[in-house]
């Protein structure tokens, strides 16, 4: 049976400057890269050595792989003198035997470089490219008979459920060294309902219970066996889901035939101090704010996350976008690399219940217009998904400036866009106009938003938020227009906020935070949640809560001020100063309060059985640090 050996302590790293230093993985090393307000972007080829004994296994019985996560961008593997394995792609599992190279000791050696280059994905984005063996390693020993580890990096296994009326198939398809497979689906509890055998198996479920995304996010397992001579060789224990899904251009998004309207953010899984370099903890916080907030969907930008992230998905019930790398610039020598990691991508999450939808681009034609070998590879793209996986559908992200006649914009099944009306440029309207043009050119085409947002700094304040001053009071009066915006138009397919979280983007200088892109509805280091957040959370949560707005705004010069409250609730009462100042009933849980100003105001705000408080004081000169100050570099654009 396979086991595996933790690699992760102990490695002697050597970074860009020569130094030798001692780490564990998962380790990155340009952390910080553009947050000092510099330009030294750590982009290059760094070197990490581990020494370990040779584990214990029979030769003639069993074989020894190395196992990576996650090695960004390219990754050179040698052990004991010898090369093993060169991988191109950030983001995704890669594998390689090494039984025949193993000595009593071991010194093994990876090479990682992000550095510039024209062929492995992604070189020009708004995030930074961190560089290192910033996921897990290990070694993992199986019997020669054993499901397949050869295959890009997939569990050899692949799980399509089919529902039929109240039943369904389970297709299994195994890919095996040798030896026979034996199939067990157990059911939420572990008990068995079905048995099969075969490396491909179609099992019938006849009563099978729907995965129903965050309202029944229910579970079956898969426990797949390699048998040899009776004996058990090797054994894998998959998590599926049966679930249907579809979309009407006129009401949007199904899921097992019931309106499921799409409403989420996107994610990229940084965090501070400590960059792409993250433990399952800060995946388990992470989610647990997505959750927190209401959200049924998540947009996994923009690359391959973490296989532990999409189990999270699977069990919380978020509908996912997957997606990979292939952003802003097309690179003709990339393509081959696009193929591949759009083949890694979905033999290693195909048995994801929370994936609908693989995503061939973001933002192409920001730096490549309609350049016809673009074209060519977003349709070669295309065509590799529906031959691969003809049970979800292909979607894409576009540019604000790529319009809605645009190829691009109709090789996919569906399409979002990416558009940040109001915030880039002025006039909330607009997306109101934008969304209902395309719906009258192209009504029969299901159009979502993949991307919107504004920045929102906690520190920066104003009783007149304007476009472009980073306020945290201008970035929830975007999303409040944006939330009744969607609701003018119920046919849109899925949205996405961007972002959850502030995440690292090293060319930017905004906000007064250089090396941040600052659009999340949660700080870098997950501490803060901004207004924002509990907007959100009012409209899509159904956990009771009341939040008084703007509490860092704590100085105020105005005579009468606006206090804004967020609740999930329909009435919120205000007292101030301990007294019952005023009541409101509405059904947008957003409840305005304009309330005279003394040396101090205390505020409480009660809805139903819940309460929240605030402190502000009245003052004669604003205060200074509320305002956003302008950079000595000022930016020239989004990213370089």
């Amino acid at each position: 049976m396979r086991h595996t050996i933790d690699l992760s302590q102990d490695w002697l790293f050597t970074g860009l400057d020569g130094q030798i230093h001692r780490v564990q993985i998962p380790h990155t090393w340009n952390n910080l890269d553009g947050q000092d307000g510099g330009n030294d972007y750590k982009r290059g080829s760094c070197r990490y050595e581990h020494t370990f004994a040779c584990p214990n296994f029979d030769r003639e019985q069993e074989e020894v792989w190395l196992e990576f996560d996650g090695v960004n961008a390219s990754a050179q593997v040698s052990l004991n003198g010898q090369d093993v394995c060169t991988h191109h792609g950030g983001y995704s599992t890669f594998r390689a035997e090494i039984t025949s190279l193993l000595q009593q000791e071991n010194h093994l050696t990876v090479i990682a470089d992000n550095s510039v280059n024209t062929r492995v994905y992604p070189q020009k984005a708004d995030f930074t490219f961190y560089g290192g063996m910033y996921r897990g390693v290990r070694l993992l020993i199986v019997n020669r008979a054993h499901f397949a580890l050869d295959y890009l990096g997939s569990s050899g296994i692949r799980i399509t459920p089919t529902p039929k009326g109240k039943g369904a198939e389970i297709r299994v398809q195994s890919r095996v060294t040798a030896g026979d497979v034996h199939l067990t689906l157990l059911d939420h509890a572990g008990q068995t309902v079905a048995e099969g055998n075969g490396t491909d198996a179609t099992l019938v479920l006849e009563d099978a219970h729907r995965w129903h995304g965050t309202k029944d996010p229910y579970l079956y397992t898969c426990r797949a066996e390699v048998q040899m001579n009776g004996v058990t060789t090797d054994r894998l224990e998959i998590p599926f889901g049966v679930r249907s899904f579809h979309m009407d251009p006129k009401k949007g998004f199904f899921l097992n035939d019931q309106p499921y309207p799409l409403h989420g953010v996107s994610r990229h899984q940084d965090r501070k101090g400590v960059g792409n370099a993250i433990t399952r903890e800060m995946h388990d916080e992470d989610m647990a704010l997505i959750a927190e907030m209401g959200c049924n969907t998540v947009r996994l930008a923009h690359y391959q996350h973490d296989q532990y992230f999409y189990d999270l998905c699977d069990r919380y019930g978020m509908v996912v976008w997957a997606e990979i790398p292939y952003i802003s610039e097309h690179m003709p020598e990339g393509r081959e690399n696009t193929i591949s990691q759009m083949n890694e991508l979905i033999e290693q999450n195909y048995n994801h219940a929370s994936i609908v939808c693989w995503g061939v681009s973001n933002e192409i034609t920001i730096s490549t217009k309609d350049n016809q070998d673009m074209l060519d590879n977003h349709h070669v793209l295309n065509d590799l998904i529906h031959k691969s996986d003809p049970s979800r559908f292909t979607t894409l992200a576009c540019y604000a400036m790529c319009g809605p006649f645009n190829k691009v914009a109709h090789i996919t099944d569906v399409v979002s866009w990416n558009l940040y009306l109001g915030w880039y440029v002025p006039g909330l309207f607009l997306n109101d106009l934008w969304i209902g043009f395309f719906h009258l050119c192209f009504p029969k085409r299901m159009l979502g938003y993949s991307e919107y947002g504004a920045e929102g700094m906690p520190n920066l304040h104003s009783s007149h938020p304007r476009r472009n001053d980073h306020t945290e009071e201008y970035q929830a009066k975007y999303h409040e227009f944006m939330i009744r915006c969607f609701k003018r138009h119920p046919y849109l397919w899925a949205t996405h906020v961007w972002n959850m979280f502030d995440f690292a983007a090293d060319a930017r200088d905004q906000g007064g935070e250089p090396g941040m892109n600052h659009k999340g509805l949660v700080t870098f280091d997950r501490k803060i949640k901004k207004d924002s957040f509990y907007l959100y959370k009012a409209n899509w949560s159904d956990k009771p809560f009341v939040h008084i707005c703007s509490k860092r705004y704590v100085d105020r010069c105005e005579d009468v001020t606006t206090v804004k409250v967020y609740s999930t609730e329909p009435t919120v009462v205000l007292n101030v100063n301990g007294k019952r100042f005023a009541e409101q009933t509405r059904d947008d849980h957003v409840f305005t309060f304009r309330v005279p100003m003394s040396a101090t105001v205390k505020l409480e705000a009660l809805a139903g059985n819940q309460r929240d408080s605030a402190t502000l004081r009245k003052v004669n000169t604003p205060n200074a640090d509320y305002v956003l100050k302008k950079s000595k570099n000022p930016q020239k654009s989004n990213w370089v």
